[in-house]
């Protein structure tokens, strides 16, 4: 007799996208419309509002306000999962949100969630790409939840794409991490390029958004094309999106290169201040 399989029940949850990933509206709509995709309502919440309070951690008494502020504004939703994107938002949720103040729903990533509906998600990934593609990968985030794993196995559910393994693992949890200690951020980079090198890939993949940003400079001068998980999730389900903090980052005037009314969306002030630095910053390598 043959054996029917069962989609997986739809549900409700909240996608918890945090405050950096607002940098990369493109992967944040790729991952909201692929949880849709496989049967997850999941809405969306992130930004200031939305907290976890990495940013205040010099502040214990602001971090567990905003903290609070957060679980309980979760708690108010009466949906029982909350979808993280963030490994610091992950963490802060499970050591320090929810102990302090008693969250109503679990919490998982959303590597999980795709792996766990990837019949659903496999149907999409029609397209094959032909690359031969490198992991970028960290060991801190790997204890909570086995996410270099996880990544590796949703890639390899698209037709064509060949995933070389290397046994090396960058230290800390993302690339903000590093940036901190003196050449740490370079020697990381390096890395990634001899591994590379070593194998013949032709393109480095990127789980989270600070190691992203960082690494798609790496693209200047060279023959290689870094992508995030999510784009190559995408491209395979041909979906269309522009990598458009790639674009930015590596154009010779990222003011430039925005596109008519980006500017006024986004505010003057807050381009000129926050992202325009960053942008122009010389690659680390």
């Amino acid at each position: 007799m043959a054996v029917t399989h069962h989609p997986l029940p739809a549900e409700r949850a909240v996608f918890w996208y945090g405050c950096n990933l607002l940098r990369h509206g493109d992967i944040l709509r790729l991952t909201a419309r692929f949880l849709e995709a496989v049967g997850v309502d999941a809405a969306p919440r992130g930004g200031p509002s939305h907290c976890c309070g990495s940013t205040t951690e010099h502040n214990a008494r602001i971090t567990e306000g905003m903290g609070r502020r957060t679980v309980a504004a979760f708690n108010a939703t009466g949906r029982d999962k909350v979808i993280t994107w963030c490994p610091s938002c992950h963490m802060n949720m499970e050591d320090v949100m929810a102990p302090e103040t008693p969250a109503q729903f679990s919490t998982t990533h959303v590597t999980e969630v795709l792996w766990e509906r990837r019949a659903a998600l496999q149907k999409l990934l029609v397209h094959p790409l032909p690359l031969r593609v490198l992991l970028h990968r960290h060991v801190g985030f790997q204890p909570r939840v086995a996410v270099n794993d996880l990544v590796s196995n949703l890639l390899r559910l698209i037709p064509g794409l060949e995933l070389v393994e290397d046994e090396e693992a960058l230290p800390g949890h993302m690339c903000s991490a590093l940036a901190s200690v003196p050449g740490a951020l370079a020697a990381a980079h390096e890395a990634n390029l001899a591994a590379m090198a070593r194998h013949g890939a032709d393109t480095l993949c990127t789980i989270f958004h600070s190691c992203h940003r960082e690494a798609v400079a790496l693209e200047r001068g060279r023959t290689i094309t870094v992508m995030n998980w999510v784009h190559l999730l995408a491209r395979s389900a041909s979906w269309a999106f522009r990598d458009e903090y790639k674009h930015l980052r590596n154009a010779d005037d990222p003011r430039a290169a925005l596109d008519d009314g980006a500017l006024e969306r986004v505010g003057a002030d807050v381009f000129t201040q926050l992202l325009e630095p960053e942008l122009r910053r010389k690659p680390v390598v």
